[in-house]
């Protein structure tokens, strides 16, 4: 904790980037532990369900399973994401990139996230593009449809779909330019995501996660523990 102290203190240009682990402290199960959404008992496999295939093919079933697991309006924000925001608003950390599309990050004060795989929060309609909010897609029956007809999906990258090229570029951006990356509650086995990690050849690398992460032997820093409660005794 020294180390990591010190680590914040000599910097004013720190990105964070984040996993499914920073949200679990939340109550918001992640994908591959063994509580995580891919564990439980589906009529398919969750990463099956998940995937852009399924959706075309299986839409009243793959917006059943949406709905149902990976909408959590109740969850708020925890320890990470409020430490996450007061660095923010102390002008050292730059950006927030996230792999989650739960909103908590923004929920908490931060203003500078990069969504990777998109939000929750968002929807658009296939056919016309007209934007729609959670609510409409949580009072939704069945497959959502647009006031043109058309289907309206979230504005999530599943899986078989490229990201964003813009928003890769500006993730790719603030890695290579930043002096300290703090990695969290991320497993770093999801690609091309994961692969962001390489860009930060000249700036310190710190991860921070339960478990050990093929990254492990190129950081500065490793803690295996709490993100949450690790990032809350950090001192801005």
């Amino acid at each position: 904790m020294d180390t990591l102290q010190k680590i914040i203190d000599g910097s004013d240009n720190i990105v964070f980037f984040g996993g499914a682990g920073v949200s679990t402290e939340s109550g918001i199960p992640d994908f591959r532990s063994a509580d995580g959404i891919f564990g439980e008992r589906h009529k398919y496999p969750a990463e099956v369900i998940l995937s852009h295939t399924f959706f075309v093919r299986n839409t009243e079933e793959f917006f059943e399973f949406y709905k149902q697991k990976m909408i959590h309006l109740g969850a708020m924000p925890n320890k990470a994401h409020a430490k996450l925001s007061e660095m923010e608003k102390a002008g050292k950390l730059k950006a927030v990139i996230t792999q989650n599309i739960d909103g908590l990050h923004q929920k908490a004060g931060s203003e500078n996230v990069i969504e990777l795989h998109g939000s929750v929060y968002r929807n658009y309609c296939q056919n016309c593009k007209r934007r729609y909010d959670v609510s409409f897609m949580i009072k939704s029956e069945g497959v959502p449809l647009c006031k043109c007809g058309g289907v309206v999906r979230p504005d999530v990258v599943m899986y078989e779909e490229a990201l964003n090229d813009d928003i890769m570029s500006a993730a790719e951006k603030y890695i290579s330019d930043a002096e300290v990356l703090i990695v969290g509650g991320t497993s770093l086995a999801v690609y091309p995501a994961a692969g962001l990690i390489s860009l930060c050849a000249n700036g310190k690398l710190v991860l921070i996660n339960k478990s050990h992460t093929a990254y492990d032997s190129k950081a500065d820093l490793v803690i295996e523990r709490s993100l949450g409660e690790t990032l809350d005794q950090i001192i801005i």
